[in-house]
Parts: structure tokens; sequence; C-alpha cells
């Protein structure tokens, strides 16, 4: 397997728990490095570009507003197949299917509410970690 790269969010579900550490802590623990990270307050606009595949889905809005109420931590993670390592570490989106001891399992609040994001393919890692970093701001 190669070293690749993949984006991470860390949502304000857990950033208002003070859980942005445990979260880390369980990603470099699943094998992946942080090699860019910023805590960030996403504005409506971000918010809206970055989910804007989601538009025409009901719960858009509801995602926007979720995703601007509080901080986010930003990353961009590289490790082992990045993409698949940062899934398997996540959990599935929905917490009460997720796997015992994945971050959605422990951490999540409900299925809007579950802590995390994660790119779901090396080409949208790309496109995501682009979204909101800059070449030099990575530093792996």
């Amino acid at each position: 397997m190669a070293v690749t790269r993949t984006f991470s969010i860390i949502k304000p579900d857990a950033t208002r728990r003070n859980l942005t550490g445990a979260v880390t802590k369980k990603l470099e623990d699943a094998g992946l490095r942080v090699v860019a990270s910023k805590r960030i307050q996403m504005t409506k606009e971000q918010a809206e570009g970055f989910y804007a595949v989601h538009k025409e889905r009901p719960f858009f809005n509801d995602l926007v507003s979720f995703m601007i109420s509080g901080p986010v931590v930003v990353q961009v993670l590289e490790g082992e197949d990045a993409v698949k390592a940062n899934r398997d570490v996540m959990g599935a989106t929905n917490p009460a299917d997720a796997a015992e001891g994945t971050i959605r399992k422990e951490f999540a609040e409900s299925i809007e509410a579950n802590s995390v994001h994660g790119s779901d393919s090396d080409e949208n890692a790309k496109i995501e970690i682009d979204f909101f970093f800059n070449e030099d701001e990575i530093v792996g």
C-alpha cells in the first residue's frame, strides 16, 4: 500500500465537548499522521460550498446550520491507504451501526451530530484538502 492523504473534520458537536484531542489520538492510533490542522469557525458560505454536492437534499440547510454552529478542526491526515484507514476508525455514519472502538461509536451524539467527517475517496480527499488548505500549510 502507498502512503496517501485524506481530509478530516472534527465537527462542532465534538469540539463543543472538548474531544479534539481524543479524536486526534484515535486517528493517530490508527496509523494516521496529522500533517496539517487548524481550528476554524466555518462561514455559511464555506459550509454551503463544501457541502454543495448535497444542495438538493432535504437535509442540506440543517447540515450547513450545524457545521457553522461552532468551531471545527480541519485536518490533513497521511498514512497507508489514508482514506480507508480514516473511514475505518471513524465508523459508520449512523453511530448505532458503528463498530465498537470507532470514533462515532464512542463520541457521536446522533446520526447528524456524528463528531467527524472524512473523505470517501482519494479524488474527493484532494478536492476537500484544497478547499481548506494551501500547499504550504501541509508540513508532513
